[in-house]
């Protein structure tokens, strides 16, 4: 199975069951970004239940307002990292596993990066390295509204207000009891809550 997605801010646990499952990956590079996706966006489960961690963008400058996502720059005005780094803080802390990551997480919040493509493709690879996972990948060259029939088009995942339900099994959640389970979210809620075990998860979900 070879699949075609587009890379994001420590990608939603679909994007990581689409990968693990995957034989090969290939990442779209070349498309517009778009706003309101998961391009510069991850969703944890904070004490209020779901909550939005959004990496701030540069406004494109030309007259069309279109920019190519691999072009788009982070604004570094003030310290979204920190705010970030704070908010998974709380969120995980009572977390099992989040002391187990903690050391190897905390300096991708300290290092500041320029362009949002390289910023999220980082995530992915510290998620990847955490998981002793051995991922590798290719990149788009030209952009193709339709692929061939060799490649699964899983582009669609990063649409963040879809809505449509994965289906994916319950695994406990640090303020389930408050909220109740909370399907799709970041990696990283999956991987301070479940820590080893998050790849076996991943691995017998059903395929997407």
């Amino acid at each position: 199975m070879k699949v075609l997605l587009h890379p994001s801010y420590f990608p939603s646990i679909a994007h990581f069951v689409a990968m693990v499952q995957a034989e090969q990956v290939v990442l779209e590079e070349c498309d517009n970004y778009q706003k309101q996706t998961y391009r510069n966006r991850t969703y944890v489960y904070g004490p209020n239940g779901r909550q939005a961690l959004t990496v701030p963008v540069k406004h494109a400058k030309n007259a069309t307002g279109h920019q190519k996502h691999k072009e788009v720059q982070i604004e570094n005005n003030f310290h979204w990292q920190k705010q970030h780094w704070k908010t998974l803080q709380t969120a995980y802390r009572t977390s099992p596993f989040f002391e187990f990551y903690e050391d190897e997480l905390a300096p991708f919040f300290q290092k500041k990066h320029h362009f949002l493509m390289d910023l999220t493709k980082e995530s992915i690879h510290l998620i990847c390295s955490c998981l002793d996972l051995d991922f590798s990948y290719q990149t788009t060259t030209t952009y193709e509204p339709e692929v061939s029939t060799e490649l699964i088009d899983l582009r669609n995942l990063i649409d963040a207000k879809s809505g449509h339900s994965q289906g994916f099994d319950t695994y406990t959640q640090v303020f389930e009891a408050k909220h109740g389970f909370l399907e799709n979210l970041s990696i990283l809620d999956l991987l301070f809550n479940e820590g080893p075990q998050t790849v076996a998860y991943l691995e017998r979900q059903k395929r997407l």
